[in-house]
């Protein structure tokens, strides 16, 4: 069965976004140890890394109307690498050098030739940003009450 190049794409741009949440999740020392690993060429910024705030909107319930939750800090990068190849990133908080450290990977990802390399040299970050996830779901499971519903008998 063939598959159609819109579909090809869709998966691409989702494998992307994974890759940069990866990238989000991970701290500056693993971005770095990553590009190392790489040997990553030195990259040209398109726009130096700049700080700025953005509205955080939530929602109550999940699914009620939106509202203003607070203005939250984003830091947001783009480079080229040497090649012509660009990556972009944006980060919540006001760390300059994970951001461009993450749109440097990003500009990496994006060539095929380069892509096995590049998620397998971020595999150390995958793995300690499961472990964080595991270790956050362990701490909330202690909290968890099982509330049981309790007919009462008025006789």
């Amino acid at each position: 069965m063939a598959t159609s190049p819109l579909h090809l794409r869709t998966e691409e741009i989702a494998a992307r976004q994974a890759v940069m949440a990866l990238c989000a999740d991970a701290n500056r020392d693993d971005l770095d140890a990553a590009l190392q690993a790489l040997e990553a060429p030195a990259a040209e910024d398109l726009r130096p890394p700049e700080t700025g705030l953005v509205m955080a909107t939530g929602r109550i319930g999940g699914d009620g109307r939106p509202f203003n939750l607070g203005e939250v800090s984003v830091t947001r990068a783009a480079i080229r690498l040497p090649d012509g190849a660009t990556g972009f990133a944006y980060h919540l908080g006001r760390d300059r050098t994970k951001a461009r450290l993450a749109a440097t990977l990003d500009a990496l990802w994006q060539d095929p030739a380069r892509r096995a390399r590049v998620e397998a040299a971020l595999q150390p970050a995958a793995e300690k940003a499961e472990a964080a996830r595991r270790q956050a779901a362990r701490r909330t499971a202690a909290t968890r009450v099982e509330f049981l519903t309790v007919a009462r008998g008025e006789d």
